[in-house]
């Protein structure tokens, strides 16, 4: 407005004014006109973003990944992939995007980089990590725990409800394992827990030192011939497979579901396990864990 009033007032003109003033004369040009039009208001600072865009995403296809995403809250890349099997090919940024403008993300922290730790390569069954999750509510006064175990290469997993997180629980669930698993077992991996290993509880208590009574889940273990590893105290990181399938578990199916006894929780788990199996997952490159057995068959059994 200071610029434009001499002209307004006809004390210069506009080609005189852009030689001292650093702004264009076709600038000029565009606020006199902005200002006769509108008064000041049409000398505010509007938004350049084009009203319009010919290569935007159909208005049917964003409603379609607001509708997956409520449906299954699932992230970007596992929706582009679910997408994919419609016939709706739209890449994860453009996912985030929609999800964002939506506010239908969450906030993260922002975290340190870290150099990527070496993987290894496993083939089904060569490792199963074996963890113990609460159920969150009790049913009819009742606590049950959700017994999870989980296939490193594959990301199978077979979960199973027991009233007790004990010794006869824990070797129930191997031998149950071993029967409804498409591999053959070679190793397992648990915390340290009394139910899974008495290594530091019966050790330290036990009147032999030297010589101490052995776990019944190790005892299994060695005559299935199965390696059955521990994670350090403290370190459920080296768990984190079964561990972050615990979160997922949490968020789509505890957070969601309800039920009436222990029967109805047990078949709703049963369901829930299948749709796990049978979901696209990052680490598995949009893959499904049956997608993924089926592919690695080297230690499936027929």
């Amino acid at each position: 407005m200071r610029w434009i009033q001499p002209i307004i007032d006809r004390q210069i003109s506009i080609r005189k004014m852009s030689l001292v003033c650093p702004f264009s004369e076709r600038s000029l040009k565009n606020w006199l006109k902005a200002f006769r039009e509108c008064g000041k208001e049409g000398l505010e600072d509007k938004s350049r973003k084009p009203k319009t865009q010919p290569n935007e995403t159909p208005i049917w296809i964003k409603e379609r990944v607001v509708e997956l995403r409520k449906e299954t809250r699932l992230c970007s890349m596992k929706l582009k992939w679910r997408l994919d099997k419609e016939g709706i090919f739209l890449s994860a940024r453009v996912i985030g995007k929609i999800l964002k403008k939506e506010r239908m993300v969450r906030r993260y922290r922002t975290r340190k980089q870290k150099a990527p730790a070496p993987k290894k390569d496993f083939i089904p069954g060569e490792l199963v990590e074996i963890d113990i999750k609460y159920v969150p509510d009790p049913i009819r006064g009742f606590k049950y725990y959700q017994y999870t175990a989980i296939d490193c290469a594959s990301r199978w997993r077979y979960l199973k409800i027991y009233p007790n997180p004990d010794n006869w629980s824990s070797i129930s669930f191997l031998r149950e394992l071993i029967e409804a698993a498409p591999f053959r077992i070679g190793a397992i991996k648990t915390d340290n827990g009394s139910c899974f290993t008495n290594r530091y509880v019966g050790y330290m208590k036990s009147k032999d030192p030297m010589n101490p009574r052995i776990h019944p889940l190790d005892e299994l273990c060695d005559n299935l011939g199965i390696i059955h590893y521990l994670i350090d105290p403290g370190k459920p990181a080296q768990n984190g497979r079964v561990e972050r399938s615990h979160r997922t578990d949490q968020e789509r199916f505890y957070d969601i579901q309800t039920f009436k006894n222990v029967i109805d929780l047990k078949q709703k788990i049963l369901a829930w396990n299948e749709e796990y199996n049978n979901t696209e997952h990052c680490a598995l490159n949009g893959l499904t864990p049956n997608e993924v057995l089926r592919k690695k068959v080297q230690n499936v059994c027929a």
